[in-house]
């Protein structure tokens, strides 16, 4: 019995350390969130959606857990979400970036409204800069901190999402790559994180899925369904140890989606 708890003890990879999650109430937020805890985090959820990041919360345990109300388009409240994780902690170890919205389906720019476009990237591309400037703020001094920010395959290719929210994820991969090239010499890695499609209320918004007339999409991988606790293992892998030396990159999550033409090749589907 001690053997097994303590084995269980080592392979909590994120042990001590302290995360904020933003958009961490629900869908990949919330899986990665329950997942750091596990394996010994203490993490702060940052939402908008007060009574679900409080549910979750509450569901991780209050040791675990802490829900801070948090627009990521409001400087402040980036500000106040982080200095809340070192107050209540003493540092923050790991950023994940993960809130994000959609826009009306409209296939032609011609039809795409202003307002709409910069609501998008308010959220999707400026929270993800204040998101990652306070993080290094705080993680600068100490020499060490791991920022991960949620990108897409909307993030390499163009044809899968709308103009606004491909444009964001877009510029959150080159945001990503940008800050990777200053924060190296302090220690502080940044990395993208960049799944394929997955059925959570942001997508069935983003492409009007009925969930009842049953969905089919594209995968190349066989016999395998993305799932988001997926995603939330590989933000597992870039917050922990495990990636120390891991900086700049973007790990597609897609099953080969973003690096194969299905259409056409010696591999090609009909």
């Amino acid at each position: 019995m001690a053997t097994g708890a303590l084995l269980s003890q080592a392979a909590r990879r994120l042990e001590g350390k302290v995360a904020v999650i933003t958009g961490g109430a629900g869908g990949i937020g919330e899986s990665t969130a329950s997942l750091f805890s596990k394996h010994g985090a203490r993490v702060i959820i940052a939402d908008i959606r007060d009574d679900l990041g409080k549910s979750v919360c509450k569901d991780l345990g209050p040791e675990t857990a802490s829900f801070v109300h948090c627009d990521v388009s409001s400087e402040s409240d980036i500000k106040n979400a982080i200095a809340t994780a070192v107050d209540k902690h003493g540092k923050l170890d790991i950023m994940v970036n993960n809130a994000a919205i959609g826009d009306p389906s409209k296939a032609s720019i011609l039809d795409n409204d202003k307002a709409d476009f910069e609501k998008v990237i308010s959220v999707n591309l400026t929270g993800v800069f204040l998101g990652t400037k306070h993080a290094a703020r705080a993680m600068i001094p100490s020499q060490r901190g791991s920022i991960i920010n949620l990108g897409s395959v909307c993030s390499s290719v163009g044809g899968v999402a709308s103009h606004a929210y491909t444009s964001s994820k877009h510029a959150v991969l080159g945001l990503t790559r940008n800050v990777a090239a200053e924060l190296g010499r302090y220690g502080v890695r940044i990395n993208c994180l960049s799944p394929y499609f997955i059925l959570t209320p942001l997508t069935k918004a983003i492409f009007q899925i009925d969930e009842d007339a049953g969905v089919r999409v594209y995968s190349n991988m066989d016999g395998v369904t993305l799932r988001q606790e997926d995603v939330a293992e590989a933000a597992l892998y870039l917050g922990s140890d495990e990636s120390k030396y891991v900086s700049g990159h973007n790990l597609a999550v897609d099953g080969g989606f973003t690096t194969i033409n299905p259409a056409f090749g010696l591999f090609a589907r009909a």
